[in-house]
């Protein structure tokens, strides 16, 4: 075994046993977790405000600091940003991830504290990498390079003090440099903001590496694989890269993406490994390799909460801690983080398979649902019942995006979706009636609404021509790094803007 060889495994060894731990005693890591964060808190304005100091109980802590969302934290955090201390984290902090906005503002900007980078998303890179050793003992990978399609924001100066950027950008500009021997492309084409120059930045640079794994986001990734074959004139990833064995992915469901990924790496010894992070921090890995579900990471000094979405958006919702969480119950995910966030609502929507351990799946996003005719779609709806679709028809989707069509005098309300696919069902007609029939299995509600075609008629569907979805986002300047495709959205507004590219494009809908 070569020294590289012995290093590599000395620290996944440590990792894994650090994991376990605190993976086999979850409820006593979130209590250190709480504690942490309170002695933290009470060295802050905001956690002064709350009268942090007397709290020493989860029972006090739900009843005295109240739940937040970004615009609750906004002028505390525009405060940091400005050279403020002592604010939502103890001293100054430097750098705040820029993530896409809300009602309110263009942006977000999220605190990113050395805590965070250390103990969180630093953390979970080391344990990622110990889970797939465990998982595959005769890999090397790390013998490779590794090539992370990031986000396409600049660190930007914001008033001399603190710097703004893609969380990606974060990191990437805080990682030591011994890192860039195992990591690829170049930092100046990694941070290059246009996402096409990025493109042909990656493929001048890593066409001639040995690139063994991937990281990103997966609808993002295969643009840039395609763009790869289609430059190389390759046929497949694999052609290039033979020794690629995993994709490190996270940020949105991997379902819609995974057969068009086996077509273009046909490998046996191909991998792929889900995570589950965000500007905010990270929350779970995918530890088992035959269970989609991931496991909570309970020791990177996030405290979780969790409101049943039945519950959400009343005055007084339930909120429970993970001691309270049941299986098979949507809730809303609540964090309180060593950046200086208490209390805040995150806006995903996950489920739990297992308590014990703590396994679970995003459902969605607590704004990104359809329950227009009371119908409650979740985009794990929508997921898998194009899942069944797609296996039922030998139809593979690259991108889509549902509204609800509203009713009319003459006409009822109904779902309408907007596929783009990469190849194409044999009868469309039967795709539809076969991921209507879908839906009705996956969601009672959906089912009660399209009985008799009282409330609901049978979906729509328009196919898109190819590379509609890409020519969308940039369209609407979304296009690369952190951004997704809009799944569901309540109202048409996402729709709109798709159909008026389309009409800009020449295309009939």
């Amino acid at each position: 075994m070569s020294v590289i060889d012995t290093i590599v495994r000395k620290v996944a060894h440590r990792q894994l046993r650090r994991m376990t731990e605190a993976l086999n005693q979850p409820l006593a890591a979130q209590e250190i977790a709480l504690q942490t964060l309170l002695r933290q808190a009470r060295q802050t304005c905001y956690g002064q405000q709350f009268n942090a100091a007397s709290i020493i109980s989860y029972t006090q802590f739900a009843n005295q600091f109240p739940l937040t969302t970004y615009e609750t934290l906004e002028p505390y955090i525009q405060e940091m940003r400005l050279g403020k201390r002592d604010v939502l984290y103890p001293g100054l902090v430097r750098w705040f991830a820029k993530s896409s906005g809300t009602t309110n503002s263009k942006s977000k900007y999220i605190p990113v504290t050395d805590e965070a980078l250390k103990h969180c998303h630093y953390q979970a890179g080391r344990d990622i990498l110990a889970v797939f050793l465990e998982q595959n003992p005769s890999s090397r990978f790390y013998l490779g390079k590794g090539l992370t399609l990031g986000g396409s924001h600049k660190i930007e100066a914001s008033h001399g003090i603190t710097h703004d950027g893609d969380l990606s950008a974060i990191l990437l500009q805080r990682i030591p440099r011994w890192a860039d021997w195992i990591r690829t492309p170049s930092r100046k084409v990694a941070l290059t903001a246009d996402f096409q120059q990025k493109l042909e930045g990656i493929a001048k640079e890593t066409v001639k590496q040995h690139v063994t794994s991937l990281s990103g986001v997966p609808s993002w990734n295969l643009v840039m694989l395609k763009y790869l074959l289609e430059v190389t004139e390759k046929k497949t990833i694999s052609d290039l890269w033979p020794d690629l064995e995993v994709f490190f992915h996270g940020g949105i469901s991997f379902v819609p993406y995974r057969a068009q990924y086996e077509a273009l790496i046909p490998s046996s010894k191909m991998h792929y490994l889900e995570t589950y992070n965000a500007s905010e921090g990270f929350f779970c890995i995918q530890t088992d390799p035959t269970d989609t579900n991931m496991q909570l990471m309970v020791d990177y000094g996030i405290y979780f909460e969790f409101i049943p979405m039945s519950d959400f958006g009343k005055d007084s919702p339930t909120v429970v801690p993970l001691e309270g969480v049941k299986t098979g119950v949507n809730y809303a995910m609540v964090i309180t983080t060593t950046s200086g966030l208490y209390r805040y609502i995150i806006g995903d929507t996950v489920q739990f398979s297992s308590t014990d351990p703590y396994f679970l799946r995003i459902t969605g996003r607590t704004k990104h649902y359809i329950n227009a005719f009371g119908e409650e779609l979740i985009i794990d709806n929508a997921e898998q019942g194009l899942r069944v679709a797609c296996e039922k028809t030998g139809a593979v989707v690259s991108e889509y995006t549902v509204a609800p069509r509203f009713m009319q005098e003459n006409t009822q309300g109904a779902h309408e979706w907007y596929v783009e696919f990469a190849k194409l069902p044999a009868d469309l007609d039967s795709f539809i009636h076969i991921l209507d029939a879908a839906l009705c299995e996956l969601n009672s509600d959906y089912e009660a609404k399209r009985n008799n075609n009282v409330t609901l008629a049978e979906l729509s569907l328009h196919s898109l021509p190819a590379g509609t979805f890409v020519g969308w986002m940039a369209y609407r300047g979304k296009l690369g790094g952190q951004n997704k495709v809009p799944r569901l959205s309540n109202d048409r507004t996402y729709a709109e803007s798709l159909e008026e590219y389309l009409k800009r494009e020449g295309s009939k809908i």
